[in-house]
């Protein structure tokens, strides 16, 4: 029996992927171990969102080959290089972000290299997966981005936007509801763009999801700040099944900037925006990310971005230093930054988030929650959970898998 370790990298696009990936495997007969040692094929489900990703793919690549296993890449950097990766002596199968979900066949047939074109396709590529040993299961119901914003090739690995349809969507749900699961993420690369081709928009799914399954509990990806309309907003207002968690893809706090990165919104406006989704929810959780040094980006431009952030009500940032990424709109603009400025940019947002998640996670402190029970934490037998409003919660007592109502103590409440 052949033997895998799997590695994906990147988005929870990609991780959903990657389970699909080892499941596949695993019903054609091969084995997934957990030490690399044990493998005969390394596969890197990659992401090319960075230039440290790419890096860090053909870094993992080549120690896989290095001790002798076959090697086997996939995923966004697969789909964008496409060939040119063949002619890497520790490469030895190339397979796009579709042809990955028949990685099976394409291992047990020989052939080294299946990419086909994303670029041009209209459907969207329905996986399933039959997984029963967690509590939460993310749902991909979106791929590809029709955007142009000028730092990211990923719409180049993805093709343009396409939507699963809202009854194999709300079937999922109740196959997972019936499963056991308490909980969906719905992921995609923009979901936000969910039903565009069909005229539809994702406020009509989430009416589907509400009124036709039974699911206790979903959340959502990530979100651009125009696609949080106030429709929106009133509709997961009234929701008992929506977690109030949203994660907003702003990028940067400075109006110049956004324009340079082709974000069609403004600072005033998703500040504006943040404080309605505070008005309207108890204590909800809000994400986002930002890009530390974009091409172009002054010293004023950083200290505006600093204070918007410090301003804002954000409760959590994901930040990274810019990367250049060939055939964008931004490799070919003026002001490229030093290395070192980027990522003393990044160390200063970061630190914001900081201070900011620790404000938040004061201000749940005495609040009532309910906690999805998902694990047991430590040899001391306390279990790990996650309330609504996306907080890790231990806990002294409980049952895998069960919903609890619990009151929020600076002992419970894991950093």
């Amino acid at each position: 029996m052949p033997k895998f370790y799997l590695k994906s990298m990147g988005c929870k696009s990609n991780q959903f992927e990657g389970q699909i990936v080892a499941q596949n495997l695993i019903n054609n007969g091969f084995e997934e171990v957990k030490k690399l040692e044990d493998a005969d094929f390394y596969i890197l489900n990659s992401c090319s969102v960075t230039h440290k990703s790419d890096n860090e793919a053909m870094y993992l690549l080549r120690h896989a080959h290095g001790i002798g296993l076959k090697t086997v890449l996939t995923g966004c950097i697969a789909q964008i290089e496409k060939e040119k990766l063949l002619n890497q002596p520790f490469i030895d199968y190339v397979l796009g972000n579709e042809d990955k979900f028949e990685l099976a066949k394409h291992l047990k047939d020989g052939d080294t290299f299946a990419v086909r074109d994303l670029m041009n396709a209209d459907n969207f590529y329905k996986v399933r997966l039959d997984d029963t040993t967690k509590t939460r299961i993310s749902l991909k119901i979106q791929d590809g981005c029709d955007n142009r914003c000028s730092y990211c090739i990923i719409p180049f690995g993805r093709g343009k936007s396409r939507s699963a349809d809202s009854d194999f969507i709300v079937n999922e749900i109740n196959r997972y509801t019936n499963l056991g699961y308490k909980e969906v993420i719905l992921t995609g690369i923009h979901i936000g763009l969910w039903g565009k081709e069909s005229g539809k928009e994702l406020l009509d799914l989430l009416h589907d999801i509400e009124t036709k399954t039974k699911i206790p509990r979903y959340r959502l990806g990530s979100l651009n700040p125009h696609e949080i309309t106030p429709a929106l907003l009133n509709f997961l207002q009234s929701s008992e099944k929506f977690c109030p968690h949203f994660h907003l893809s702003l990028q940067s706090a400075c109006n110049r900037t956004l324009k340079r990165m082709n974000r069609h919104y403004t600072v005033e406006y998703y500040l504006d925006q943040i404080e309605d989704i505070v008005s309207r929810f108890d204590k909800p959780f809000l994400g986002s990310d930002i890009i530390a040094g974009f091409a172009g980006e002054t010293d004023e431009d950083f200290n505006t971005t600093v204070e918007n952030l410090k301003k804002s009500k954000l409760s959590q940032i994901h930040t990274f230093p810019y990367s250049i990424r060939k055939g964008t709109a931004a490799e070919k603009m003026d002001g490229h930054l030093p290395d070192e400025i980027k990522e003393e940019r990044a160390g200063i947002i970061k630190k914001i988030s900081a201070d900011k998640y620790q404000s938040f996670l004061e201000a749940n402190i005495g609040s009532e929650a309910e906690v999805l029970i998902e694990k047991r934490l430590d040899k001391n037998g306390k279990y790990k959970g996650l309330t609504r409003n996306y907080l890790t919660v231990r806990l002294n007592e409980g049952e895998f898998n069960t919903l609890k109502k619990v009151v929020l103590t600076k002992d419970l409440l894991i950093k």
